[in-house]
């Protein structure tokens, strides 16, 4: 994986990306775009897996949505606190890779984890144009910022057709086999009864209302421009 990419989508573990966009990535990738992945934290305090085996899957479901790029910065997971340090993590990232586009976790979702990434990452986006901040390294002014769902569904203001792209969100999915697959010496987590059955009855739900299979939804806080002809 080299650096620099078009398209940078934050997440606050491994897994949320996929969850929320993983087909949507695919079809960009599949187009040429070069798509890359941040992680906020490696997601030590889950109730299933270790941080090994979790970097293992999170390494093959790359593979799966053809990611030029995917990092992990290390934040304490549920310690995303917003601390200047964290947001200058953030900064970093996005200043290393200079993204137009970024993508973070909608901004009101159940999970405390995935607010504070949003709120983090928002921040993040501002001061990263800012010469003055962490003036040792380059500013970058990104373009727009898209908001993608992972529990909760509301302020849908974009949907996008991946149809022809859920396969690989499938086995984007599927490498999860620590977090969405029941077993024996397995914790019983809402994400290991049925959540990725969920998660595609939710997709087709959305592709649905515009007469496709399968859709993912986005939110966006900013007017962005839609190119007709």
């Amino acid at each position: 994986m080299t650096e620099r990419v078009d398209m940078l989508a934050f997440g606050a573990h491994p897994d949320d990306v996929e969850i929320g966009m993983a087909a949507t990535i695919a079809k960009h990738v599949q187009a040429g775009v070069r798509f890359g992945v941040c992680d906020l934290t490696f997601a030590e305090m889950s109730s299933n897996g270790t941080v090994e085996l979790r970097q293992r899957e999170a390494a093959e479901a790359a593979k799966a949505m053809g990611l030029a790029h995917r990092s992990c910065l290390g934040l304490p997971d549920r310690g995303l606190t917003g601390s200047p340090e964290q947001i200058a993590a953030v900064v970093r990232e996005i200043r290393r890779l200079r993204p137009r586009i970024v993508f973070a976790p909608y901004w009101n979702d159940r999970h405390p984890d995935h607010n504070a990434a949003s709120r983090i990452v928002e921040e993040a986006v501002f001061s990263a144009k800012l010469r003055r901040y962490l003036p040792e390294l380059e500013p970058v002014e990104v373009e727009q910022i898209f908001y993608y769902y992972i529990n909760d569904v509301a302020d849908v203001g974009l949907v996008v057709n991946v149809s022809e792209w859920y396969e690989a969100k499938r086995r984007a999915l599927s490498a999860y086999r620590s977090q969405f697959e029941p077993g024996p010496d397995a914790v019983a987590t809402p994400l290991n009864n049925r959540y990725v059955e969920r998660v595609e009855a939710r997709d087709r739900l959305l592709g649905g209302q515009r007469g496709w299979a399968y859709a993912e939804g986005f939110a966006a806080k900013r007017p962005f421009e839609v190119k007709l002809f």
